[in-house]
Order: structure tokens, then sequence, then C-alpha cells
């Protein structure tokens, strides 16, 4: 992980970490609000995406790169290979916002857009693969992807050394696989609390259940961890480092955007917005003094803001 960390700090933005009174008065506790929303593309997939294509020789970048993403992994990965002078090709799902198809068409890929969600597009990209040969980079289970991933944690350890707790998103865990793996490596007491949306909940189910869980269908605005089953490698690591995980609803998830605009002015996209949502939830479960929230990401695609705010009015509604 240190390597990783290394080999990316000239090419990463160390992102902010910020505080808000508002949110600490709020929960008991002080927040610090791990800002990868300012990252490169918008979102932490920027770290994994480029730490695997360096650890790639040149003759496999010649021959391009391949991947399936819900959006903010096929920015990180076409932004990587047009730095690194490679031909990227981006599956994404019907359904994905246009914000971050043309975000990734504007840094050279090809972009193709197949089925309802991520897994009808890997699948797709997959038979796409065997055809072309070109190097797979998958979004989430990956060694090297979630090593650039803990990157993450690492930083956000040298900005705040009295962290004790971090609330990350899960959608196929490369993510939390790094935090964690990286905190714990720092400090072992270091709590890892991961969150899922409950319309999109195999990792939860599979982590409580000791099984693994694979969903025919997932339905939540948070796309970006939209995910129907965990990855082969991030769960038996999230099994054993992950501290535990927990869902919240899609009202939840659309109050913490809503939240974090006009209290901070600050755009999330909805998984992005699903760690504070869960810090809103069970503030009360958590025993923490200094909580790190990671914002993975602020690509939201603002013409669904009237249904955000729609979602947020039900639940101010429900919580009164």
């Amino acid at each position: 992980m240190h390597q990783a960390w290394k080999q990316l700090e000239p090419f990463v933005h160390r992102t902010p970490l910020l505080s808000s009174t508002t949110t600490n008065k709020r929960v008991g506790k002080n927040v610090h609000f791990k800002m990868e929303n300012q990252q490169k593309t918008g979102a932490f997939k920027f770290r994994g995406a480029t730490y695997k294509l360096m650890q790639l020789p040149k003759e496999r970048l010649a021959n391009g790169v391949i991947t399936a993403s819900a959006g903010n992994h096929a920015q990180g990965v076409a932004y990587a290979a047009a730095k690194l002078g490679a031909e990227a090709t981006i599956f994404m799902a019907e359904a994905t916002p246009v914000a971050k198809i043309n975000a990734t068409k504007s840094y050279g890929a090809e972009v193709v857009l197949v089925g309802e969600s991520f897994q009808e597009a890997y699948e797709a990209s997959l038979e796409r693969q065997k055809e072309t040969g070109a190097a797979y980079i998958h979004p989430f289970d990956d060694a090297d992807i979630i090593a650039g991933q803990g990157t993450i944690a690492m930083e956000m350890l040298r900005q705040e050394d009295r962290l004790d707790t971090i609330i990350v998103p899960i959608g196929g865990g490369g993510l939390i696989s790094g935090i964690a793996t990286a905190a714990k490596h720092v400090n072992r007491s270091i709590k890892v609390i991961g969150v899922q949306a409950a319309g999109a909940a195999a990792m939860y189910s599979s982590y409580h259940r000791d099984t693994v869980k694979k969903l025919d269908t997932v339905s939540t605005i948070a796309e970006g961890i939209a995910v129907k089953q965990p990855g082969s490698h991030t769960l038996p690591i999230i099994r054993d480092v992950v501290d535990d995980i927990v869902t919240v609803s899609d009202e939840e998830i659309a109050a913490a955007i809503v939240y974090m605009l006009e209290r901070n002015k600050t755009l999330l996209e909805g998984a992005g917005a699903a760690s504070l949502a869960a810090l809103f939830r069970y503030y009360d479960d958590i025993p923490s003094r200094h909580c790190g929230i990671v914002v993975s990401g602020g690509n939201l695609d603002i013409s669904r803001l009237p249904e955000i705010q729609k979602l947020a009015e039900a639940r101010r509604v429900l919580a009164s």
C-alpha cells in the first residue's frame, strides 16, 4: 500500500479533509469529510485505475484496456489511459447518467452502453475482451485497484491522526477493502464501517449471513454502488478487516445530498453521500470521537435533483 501511495502521489490530488461545525453538533462527534469528489475525474476511482495501469507493461498497454463501470471507474480508466497513451473501451449500463457518459467520452474512450445494471455491462465487456485481448481493468476485484484505493486511508491518517472510525460506501468492495487494509495496518484499533444502499445490498447480506449473495435486480439512486454481487477477492478481505456493514435508504441518501448542498455548498452523488447518510442514521450506535467520512464522488446528473429533493422531503416527513 505504501508503494502505491508513493507511485500515485505525483499524479493524484491530495484531496482535503474538511470539517463542519453544524455536522459535529448534529451527531455529537468530530466529523472529517475526505473530499474525493474533488479528485481528478470527480471521484476516488482515478486512484485505483491509475495505479493498475501503471503496473502494466508497455506491450500490454499498447493493446488497449477495457472495463465495465457504473461511471466513475470509467472516467478514471479513460483519463489514466489517455495519460499513458493507451486506447480504452468502457462498457456502461444504459441508465448511466449522461454526465458520466459524456465525461468518459471526453477523455477519448470508446463507450458501449448495454444492460440495465453494472452486471450486464460487465458480462458484455468480458465477451469483448476475449475478442480483442485488451488488458481488463476490473473496477473493484483486483489487488492493484484495491491498493490504489487504499491510499485514501493513508492520506486521511496523515491529515488527521486522531481518526478512530472511517465510514466507507460499498459497491463491489474495492474501496473499503483498500481503506480498511491500510487503516488497520497503521492502527488496528481503527473501526471501519461499510455502507450499502438498501436496494443494492449484496455485500451487506453476504457479510452478515456468511454466504455469497447474488441479487437479481438492484434499485437505488446511488448507481455508483449498485452492484449485484460481491467481488470474489474483496469479500474475504472485507470479512477479515471490516468491523460492520450497514444499509441506508434512498431517502436517507437523498437527504444527505441535500444537506451537503444546503449547509456546505458541496455536490455529492448518491454513492458519495451514503457514508454521511449512515452517520446521520446510526450515530448513536457509533462510539467515535473523530469519525472519517469518505465522500467517494460528486458526479451527479443534475437533471435528477428534483427527484432527489422529493426523496429528501419524504425522508423529512417520515422523520417528523
